[in-house]
């Protein structure tokens, strides 16, 4: 049975002072957490206009080339990548807030326990005292795929299925296709290759990143003080 010289180790009453404090606090959290999600729209914004500047310079004239579509591929993995690594800092803000609204605010406004969970000061205070990432690399794939990423692939993978098929005139068979997808030496069946395996690559990571993050949902990690991500 658990002692009060436990209890307390685990979870502290807060006076007026320390509360004001917390309050200031997450005001803070979620100012960081505004400032990290300004720079994600803002690399989302690079691909798309990146992307809009390749399909304006391939669908300039039907003899234009479409490999600016193909080239724009490595921009877009370069700046997915770029919006990864920021979605990481921004989960860690994103976290600390909502930690702080389910654990805090929301029990107070609900009229219950003020203290929802034994160890939810706890779990906050080890944050700060050794903060990292609460999400993996190729989570923030995943859900960056999910959420943006995955309709910027489907515009960019119809425009150059659609450039090659009906530009300088519409095709009349696959091996026709083939032929104006090859890029110099490289044949087009190893272009297609190439851009199907780059597709699905990330939409598989997008799918195991849903599955991992439904699990965590279902096994309620993310409402238990073993996990802020």
């Amino acid at each position: 049975m658990m002692g009060p010289d436990t209890d307390d180790k685990k979870r502290k009453d807060l006076n007026a002072a320390e509360i004001g404090a917390l309050a200031h606090l997450y005001r803070a959290e979620v100012y960081r957490s505004t400032i990290w999600r300004t720079r994600l729209d803002t690399t989302t914004n690079w691909s798309v206009v990146t992307l809009g500047i390749a399909l304006s310079i391939t669908f300039a004239a039907p003899t234009a080339s479409a490999l600016p579509l193909v080239l724009v591929g490595v921009l877009l993995l370069f700046f997915l990548m770029v919006e990864a690594r920021r979605y990481r800092f921004f989960n860690v803000w994103r976290a600390r807030c909502r930690w702080i609204e389910t654990h805090f605010y929301a029990p107070m406004l609900d009229g219950g326990d003020l203290h929802l969970e034994e160890n939810w000061q706890k779990t906050l205070a080890e944050d700060y005292w050794r903060p990292k990432y609460h999400v993996s690399l190729i989570i923030s794939v995943g859900r960056r795929v999910r959420n943006t990423y995955l309709w910027i692939l489907l515009i960019q993978a119809l425009a150059y299925m659609g450039k090659i098929i009906v530009h300088p005139e519409p095709a009349i068979s696959v091996s026709e296709v083939m032929e104006r997808a090859s890029v110099g030496p490289i044949s087009g069946e190893i272009v297609v290759a190439l851009g199907l395996l780059y597709i699905f690559s990330l939409v598989a990571i997008a799918l195991w990143s849903y599955v991992h993050d439904r699990g965590r949902a279902l096994r309620g990690e993310r409402n238990s003080g073993s996990s802020m991500g």
